[in-house]
C-alpha cells in the first residue's frame, strides 16, 4: 500500500507540474491567435500599414509560444501511457480517441498552416495568407475544444458505463456532449482570450512608458483594451455558470470550495465565506469571515434552498477532497483575479472616454500603464488556480465516482517517478527561462519597420497617406525619430 501510495502522489506531482508550466503557452497561441486574425483582417480592410507591422510582430511571440508549447505538451501524453496506464486501458474506448482527435485535428491544422502564416506574407495571395492566419487560430482554439472535452468528460462521465473495469461507450455524441462540456469550453476559452489580452495590453503598456513607438503601441492597446469590454464581463458570468455545474453534479468539490464541512439543510439559505482556515484534521474552520445567506444568492436558488447545500461531512474522508484549504484558496484567487482584470478594465475604459488615452496623453497615464504592466500575468494565475479546482477538487476520482486515482496509476517503482519527475522540474524550468530570455529579446528589440510589404514595389517611394501610415516599404515618421 505504501508503494502504490508513494507512486500516486509522485505521479499526481508530476502531471500537476507538467500541465500548470505547459498551460502557459496554449494559453497565449489560442488567444494571440484570434488577435492575428483580427489584426491582419484590418490591414486588408484599411492598408493601414501599422497593422501589418503588428501583425508581423505579434506574429513572433506567437511563433515562440508554439514552438514551446509542443515541447512541453508532448510529454503530458505520453504519462497516460507511463505513469496513468491502468487509468488509460480502462476509458481508452473514448479517452483515447478524443486526446488523438486533439492531436489529429487541431494541432496538425495549426501546424500545417502555421509556415504560411509566418513566412508567406510575400509568396503567397492575400487572401490565401489571411486564410492560413485564420485556420492556425482554429487549430489552436479546437486544442482548447478536445482536451476539455476529455476533461470534462472526467468530471461528469456520460455516453457509457463501466463494463468488467473499462468503460464502454454506448453513445459516443452523448459522451462528448457530457454535462460539463459546453461552459467548460466557454470559460476556458474566454480564459485564454482575456489572458492573452492582458498580456498584448501589458506588453503595449511598456512600450508606452518607455516612449517607444507610442503611437503605434497606443493602437494594440486599445484594441486589446476594446476587446477585454466585452470579454470580462462575460468571463465573469461563464465562471458562475460553472460553479453552478459544480453544485448539481459534484457538490462535494463544491463543498471543498466553499470549506462548508456541515451541510445546510433544505428551506435555509447558506451563508458565503469570504476566507477562513480550514482543518482537515478537525473537520472544521478555525476560524472564518462569511456573508450570510450568501452561497443561497451567488448560486440563484430562488425561495431560500429547495435541496440542502451538502457539507463535507456527508462523505468518508477517502471518498473526499482532502486539500480543502488548497482548494478553497485556488478558487478564491482565480475570482478575485477576474474580477480585479474586469474592474482594471472598467477604469481605462473611463480613462479613454475622458480623452486620456489619445497619443498625445497616453503616455502620462504611467501609473495606468504600470498597473496594466503588472496585471499581464494574473490571468495565467488565475488559470492555473482554476485549473487547481477542477482537478483537485475531483478527487479522490479519477473518472468521477467511476476509478479512484489510486487505482488509475501505474504499478511503478517510487523511485522512477522520483527520476522523471526530476528530470522534468530540471527541464520545464529551462524551457521556462529560455522562453522569457528569447520573449523578453523581441519585446526589447520591438517590430521591425523595414520589412517589406506586400503588394508594394520597393524602388518606389513610400507615399504617405495619413499620420503614421503609409502604402510602402517606410517606417511610420515615429519610429524614424
Amino acid at each position: 500500500m505504501d508503494f502504490v501510495s508513494d507512486t500516486v502522489v509522485l505521479s499526481r506531482m508530476q502531471f500537476a507540474l507538467t500541465a500548470s508550466i505547459h498551460m502557459l503557452w496554449p494559453t497565449l497561441t489560442t488567444g494571440v491567435g484570434i488577435y492575428l486574425v483580427i489584426i491582419e483582417g484590418l490591414w486588408l480592410k484599411t492598408r493601414n500599414t501599422d497593422y501589418y507591422y503588428h501583425a508581423r510582430f505579434w506574429a513572433k511571440l506567437y511563433a515562440l509560444n508554439f514552438g514551446v508549447g509542443v515541447a512541453t505538451g508532448i510529454p503530458m501524453e505520453f504519462q497516460f501511457g507511463t505513469n496513468w496506464a491502468p487509468f488509460s486501458e480502462a476509458t481508452g474506448n473514448f479517452f483515447g480517441s478524443v486526446i488523438g482527435f486533439e492531436a489529429s485535428w487541431a494541432f496538425m491544422l495549426e501546424a500545417a498552416f502555421l509556415g504560411i502564416m509566418l513566412f508567406g506574407w510575400e509568396r503567397v495571395n492575400p487572401a490565401i495568407h489571411y486564410l492560413s492566419t485564420i485556420l492556425v487560430a482554429i487549430g489552436a482554439n479546437l486544442s482548447t475544444v478536445w482536451i476539455l472535452t476529455a476533461n470534462s468528460w472526467m468530471q461528469s462521465p456520460a455516453g457509457g458505463e463501466m463494463v468488467d473495469g473499462k468503460f464502454i461507450v454506448h453513445d459516443y455524441f452523448q459522451a462528448i456532449a457530457n454535462p460539463f462540456m459546453a461552459k467548460s469550453v466557454l470559460h476556458m476559452f474566454l480564459a485564454t482570450l482575456e489572458t492573452s489580452l492582458f498580456v498584448i495590453g501589458g506588453i503595449s503598456a511598456w512600450y508606452i512608458l518607455k516612449q517607444r513607438h507610442t503611437g503605434f503601441f497606443a493602437k494594440s492597446f486599445k484594441i486589446a483594451l476594446a476587446a477585454t469590454i466585452a470579454i470580462a464581463p462575460l468571463q465573469i458570468y461563464a465562471g458562475h455558470l460553472s460553479a453552478e455545474q459544480v453544485y448539481h453534479y459534484q457538490p462535494a468539490k463544491l463543498a471543498a470550495m466553499e470549506a462548508q464541512w456541515n451541510t445546510i439543510p433544505a428551506g435555509q439559505s447558506a451563508s458565503w465565506s469570504l476566507l477562513a482556515l480550514p482543518n482537515n484534521l478537525t473537520e472544521q474552520n478555525d476560524w472564518e469571515l462569511a456573508i450570510p445567506n450568501g452561497l443561497g444568492y451567488i448560486l440563484e436558488l430562488k425561495e431560500k434552498l429547495t435541496e440542502p447545500v451538502l457539507g463535507l461531512k456527508e462523505w468518508e474522508p477517502q471518498d473526499r477532497p482532502r486539500l480543502v484549504g488548497l482548494i478553497y484558496y485556488a478558487f478564491r484567487t482565480m475570482v478575485g483575479i477576474g474580477f480585479l482584470l474586469a474592474g482594471l478594465m472598467a477604469g481605462t475604459v473611463l480613462f479613454w472616454l475622458l480623452g486620456k488615452l489619445s497619443e498625445e496623453n497616453i503616455t502620462q497615464q504611467r501609473w495606468l500603464m504600470w498597473v496594466w504592466m503588472f496585471a499581464a500575468p494574473l490571468g495565467f494565475v488565475a488559470i492555473d488556480t482554476g485549473w487547481i479546482v477542477r482537478c483537485v477538487g475531483r478527487q479522490p476520482w479519477t473518472l468521477y465516482n467511476q476509478i479512484r486515482t489510486v487505482d488509475s496509476a501505474s504499478h511503478i517503482p517510487p523511485s522512477n517517478v522520483l527520476v522523471s519527475l526530476t528530470a522534468f522540474t530540471i527541464t520545464y524550468l529551462l524551457l521556462l527561462v529560455a522562453y522569457m530570455y528569447f520573449g523578453s529579446r523581441i519585446i526589447r528589440r520591438g517590430p521591425r519597420f523595414d520589412l517589406l510589404i506586400p503588394g508594394t514595389d520597393p524602388n518606389k517611394p513610400a507615399i504617405k497617406t495619413a499620420p503614421g501610415e503609409f502604402v510602402s516599404d517606410e517606417r511610420p515618421v515615429e519610429a524614424q525619430q
